[in-house]
């Protein structure tokens, strides 16, 4: 028994239109996922569902726009140069990024946000992200990465790389797509994020076992209104959301 990461959930006032920067940005494909309410952005090419390597994302139109807070969960992209990286923020900035100031001060990553004002990361060359793709890591900001890194590597069929008090790192046991990062941070959790993972179970393995599985890890029910839904909404131990979706 086991689950993997298959998607970024980010929730939007217009699916389409974050659906259709987050294609552009990461030079992959937007599409209709239930039409009307949700845009697909995965690798280009024949449509594959989940992607064997990369982490898709999924934007979910909601009706309530984004709070003041920054985001908890974010997006690291990944540059092969210096000049790649100027050349990105340059790209996105075109296509609606804005900068954004989240205290980083002098850094040598460039902190911008999507349309709708998700924080993202567009990071300076680092060899450790040369084979990811163009996401280097999904980061989760977090009080404890000890106890992030006991309850994740718990639920996931992913390698833990790196624990220390100030960060966790996971990663595909195969060895490719973007990392899991948690980085100890000194805010706490206040609002309800607008993006986090989506989980899904193995063919042939029991999605309410799974549930059941993480639940005795630590994870709590989570309500938010989603009503009779074939996924099921959690909390890890600290309050960070993810959903466990259905085999299909």
């Amino acid at each position: 028994m086991a689950l993997r990461p298959v998607q970024v959930n980010i929730k939007a006032l217009d699916h389409a239109a974050v659906g259709r920067f987050w294609a552009a940005a990461l030079g992959w494909s937007a599409s209709a996922g239930t039409p009307g309410v949700t845009t697909y952005v995965g690798p280009t090419g024949p449509f594959v569902w989940p992607d064997p390597v990369a982490v898709g994302i999924d934007v979910v139109t909601v009706p309530e726009p984004r709070t003041t807070t920054k985001n908890r969960v974010h997006l690291d992209l990944a540059t092969t140069s210096v000049a790649h990286q100027a050349a990105l923020v340059a790209r996105l900035r075109s296509l609606g990024a804005t900068p954004v100031d989240v205290g980083q001060r002098a850094v040598p990553w460039t902190v911008l946000a999507d349309p709708e004002g998700n924080e993202f990361c567009v990071l300076e060359p680092r060899e450790v992200y040369r084979d990811t793709g163009p996401i280097a890591a999904v980061v989760v900001d977090c009080a404890d990465p000890r106890a992030m890194a006991r309850f994740w590597d718990g639920a996931l069929d992913w390698t833990l790389h790196e624990v220390t008090d100030d960060q966790a790192v996971l990663r595909s046991a195969k060895r490719v797509g973007p990392y899991l990062e948690f980085i100890r941070t000194p805010d706490v959790k206040t609002v309800p994020d607008r993006v986090h993972l989506d989980l899904l179970p193995y063919p042939g393995d029991d999605k309410d076992a799974e549930v059941a599985r993480l639940r005795a890890l630590g994870a709590t029910d989570l309500g938010l209104g989603q009503g009779d839904v074939p996924w099921t909404c959690l909390a890890d131990p600290e309050g960070h959301e993810f959903c466990v979706l259905a085999p299909s």
